[in-house]
């Protein structure tokens, strides 16, 4: 009985240790290849042992707005049926000529979420000399597709019409967005137009574009067999695409994919059981064939939401300070 026990707890060991090991590995790995990609976990309930353990650590999502940044809040973009939609910008107070703009647009599946979600980017890319500003738009029953798409097409016409106020480059207006936020910045960086709307001549004159797109995670095609059926999506779309498969390419950023799309930086993790790797995948290849200049990172074994996680944070937001080095 004692050998039979002793081989058990031997045996237990070995696993406990391989256990050990595999949590490890992806820190591991980070020391040894700190250019590279983080490494994640593949199992959300990996992820958050490694968060309770203390491998890793979450963002502040809260962060303090540093005294030599100035906040300009609740400004209205727009108001439809008596609802007010508003913006916030981060000023860096020792800017003394136009700098680029960072509009950073909120996820939560089309129906939650708000503007400030997206606070540590806003102050961490303020410090670094941007302005950065975050937009609301009408979620939920109020929202869905064309309502939210709308609102932010809106919200970048009025960013170009008050640069002078506020003392940004309306020609270095870049999108940020991850998730639904990444839809919605793809769908208005690449040109989105209502089909349904007049022709507005003042628009079609606006000699401005949005030079650059940050995806986080987004949804890009809404016909694949695995979009068409979720509830997320059909719920976006109000309808199913047995009655209206054409809304369904419509609302996909897929279908504004052409030659004169901006710059463009992708964001996405490997084990995203959300919004599955190739959606992402697949626009990087669609960009290719065009000849859009782009920048792809596929994060190993990491889930939606990945940069919750400050390691996953950090690099994200190096990489992206980069990609507008470059393109901004």
């Amino acid at each position: 009985m004692k050998t039979i026990l002793l081989k058990f707890l031997k045996w237990l060991l070995a696993i406990f240790v391989v256990f050990c090991f595999i949590m490890l590995m992806p820190r591991i790995l980070a020391m040894i290849n700190p250019e590279k990609p983080p490494i994640g976990y593949h199992y959300a309930a990996l992820d958050y042992l490694a968060i309770g353990v203390g491998l890793e650590s979450l963002i502040n999502k809260t962060p303090d707005i540093p005294a030599d940044i100035q906040e300009f809040k609740n400004i209205e973009y727009k108001n439809i049926n008596g609802k007010s939609l508003q913006l916030d910008i981060y000023k860096p107070k020792n800017v003394t000529k136009s700098a680029p703009l960072l509009v950073f647009i909120h996820g939560g599946g089309w129906k939650g979420g708000q503007r400030q979600d997206y606070l540590v980017y806003l102050v961490a890319f303020a410090k670094k000399g941007y302005m950065t500003a975050t937009v609301s738009y009408r979620l939920g029953n109020e929202g869905g597709y064309p309502a939210c798409v709308q609102d932010i097409s809106d919200a970048v016409q009025w960013f170009y019409k008050n640069s002078e106020n506020y003392g940004y480059d309306p020609d270095r207006i870049a999108l940020i967005g991850g998730s639904a936020g990444g839809h919605l910045s793809l769908m208005a960086g690449y040109g989105w137009k209502d089909p349904k709307a007049p022709i507005d001549s003042a628009v079609l004159k606006n000699t401005h574009r949005i030079k650059a797109v940050v995806d986080i995670y987004g949804p890009v095609d809404f016909t694949t067999e695995y979009a068409r059926n979720h509830p997320l999506i059909t719920g976006f779309v109000g309808t199913t695409y047995d009655k209206n498969p054409q809304v369904f390419v419509e609302a996909s950023p897929n279908s504004l994919v052409n030659k004169n799309n901006p710059p463009t930086m992708i964001l996405q993790g490997t084990s995203d059981e959300l919004v599955p790797v190739s959606q992402s995948d697949n626009l990087k290849l669609r960009l290719d064939s065009l000849g859009v200049p782009n920048v792809y990172y596929r994060l190993p074994l990491w889930p939606h939401t990945m940069d919750i996680v400050q390691r996953v944070n950090n690099f994200c937001q190096e990489k992206i300070n980069a990609f507008f080095k470059q393109y901004l």
